[in-house]
């Protein structure tokens, strides 16, 4: 069958024709081979770039809770010193208070009850 009419085609001067459609094949065949590499490539360059940017948003993340994190810290040891601070505040103040107790005392009694180390309203 192929035989009888590639010697039909012959006969007739078609022989050319038949390599173009084979070649017009050909390319197009090519040219789909092609676009298909140019697409997969495409492809494959926008999923690294969507990869890079989920990494980069991940950094960033990273780096917004850190900063979080130490300013934390920062204010739970301000706020540590900060009573610190204050205890010792205190402290001193109380002692303040007993010594001006201790001095308002003193005053209140006599010289002579003092010396004997009774209080005034004893005898």
């Amino acid at each position: 069958e192929e035989g009888r009419k590639e010697g039909r085609e012959r006969k007739e001067g078609k022989t050319g024709e038949r390599e173009r459609k084979e070649g017009r094949k050909e390319r197009k065949k090519e040219r789909k081979e092609r676009k298909k590499e140019r697409k997969e490539r495409r492809e494959k360059k926008e999923e690294r770039k969507e990869e890079r940017k989920e990494r980069k948003r991940e950094r960033k993340e990273e780096r917004k809770e850190e900063k979080g994190r130490k300013e934390r810290q920062e204010r739970e040891k301000e706020r540590k010193e900060g009573r610190k601070e204050r205890k010792k505040e205190r402290r001193e103040r109380k002692k303040e208070r007993k010594e001006e107790r201790k001095k308002k005392k003193g005053r209140k009694k006599g010289r002579k009850e003092r010396e004997r180390g009774r209080k005034k309203g004893r005898k």
